[in-house]
């Protein structure tokens, strides 16, 4: 089955229990990992979350096979969420709907498998758009309208009552990224006290309490030296994240949309093609693409590879560490900046 963002919500509920797998591709991954999210939350009782790399699937097809029917240590239910770059999960869902084809697939854990770089024309995805047994979900850049609307949902569900244009300020000050989108929410929510048992209104002054200032502009040095090397700027970048107290997670998902962008213009990318033809043809836009030029010489194949899981886990790491979350976005920074340097 396919479904696209209008009507993803309804497919998945329509296929409810006979889907097992759940593959989630396109180029919003922003709206992809949301609907993960969303997906996981609905389930009965979601248990332990195992997460699986596309680098390992590749590397090893079976696991998928292997983890989705293994049990936890204490039997509890389970679910598998899989981050991939392209064609990563290619050959592992071969090997998991030859599983269910078997009609072994009874007690499968549940998958959902977020693929950055891939379209719904990908072999992987082409596999499971005309079974029933599995739904393919591809997502789009959202408009204004409905990221505004999905604010305002995400702000009921955390007792808030947003007033006047305030959604839509969200929704433009994020970039239309519905997951930073949701960390404002609940930052504002933080800020008023407010809860679904005792709900606040939120005007523009309390936005403007919070420093809301999140505009993906104030992002793009600091990402740009990091993911670049650029080792004499980064220290002064890292000095103004401090200073103008930048939101961290707002900086993990700028360096995860940057790394995702390489990812598929990376894979468009054969020897002896124009870097600058591409970048053209793709119509990246002008400002960016010198910087994009660097990065791609920099970021590449396995290091690439190895950069997209290390962000993902660098977004949940500063969403369970809050307090910390600024000491551990310098760090990272640091070290994700020495590692592209010293690869010039």
């Amino acid at each position: 089955m396919r479904a696209n963002q209008r009507d993803f919500a309804r497919m998945a509920e329509k296929a409810g229990a006979t889907c097992k797998l759940f593959f989630l591709c396109g180029p919003d991954e922003a709206g992809a990992s949301a609907a993960a999210a969303k997906l996981i939350a609905a389930l009965p009782d979601a248990g332990e979350r195992v997460e699986i790399s596309g680098t390992q699937l590749r590397s090893d097809p079976v696991r998928l096979v292997d983890e989705a029917r293994s049990t936890s240590l204490f039997g509890d239910a389970r679910h598998i969420l899989a981050r991939v770059n392209g064609e990563d999960a290619n050959e592992a869902l071969k090997s998991f709907c030859a599983l269910v084809d078997r009609g072994e697939a009874d007690e499968a854990w549940p998958v959902f498998i977020i693929a950055s770089g891939a379209s719904d024309k990908s072999r992987s995805a082409k596999q499971l758009i005309k079974r029933n047994d599995g739904l393919v979900g591809i997502f789009y850049p959202p408009d204004l309208r409905s990221v505004t609307t999905d604010i305002r949902a995400i702000a009921d569900a955390n007792g808030l009552r947003l007033g006047g244009d305030i959604a839509q300020r969200i929704a433009q000050a994020t970039g239309l990224d519905i997951r930073l989108a949701q960390s404002e929410v609940e930052k504002l929510a933080l800020y008023l006290d407010a809860s679904p048992q005792s709900p606040k209104t939120a005007d523009a002054k309390a936005y403007d309490d919070i420093g809301a200032s999140t505009e993906e502009d104030s992002f793009v040095t600091l990402v740009n030296a990091a993911l670049s090397g650029d080792l004499k700027k980064l220290p002064s970048e890292i000095h103004r994240l401090r200073e103008v107290s930048m939101n961290p997670v707002g900086v993990a998902l700028a360096l995860e949309r940057r790394a995702a962008q390489l990812a598929q213009l990376s894979a468009k990318l054969r020897p002896g093609d124009d870097v600058g033809g591409l970048l053209e043809r793709e119509r990246v836009f002008f400002r960016d693409r010198r910087d994009i030029a660097r990065q791609l010489q920099q970021w590449h194949g396995g290091k690439l590879e190895r950069l997209v899981p290390r962000l993902t886990n660098l977004h949940r790491s500063l969403l369970a560490n809050s307090q910390m979350a600024e000491l551990i976005l310098a760090q990272e920074l640091a070290q994700i900046g020495r590692y592209a340097a010293a690869r010039r």
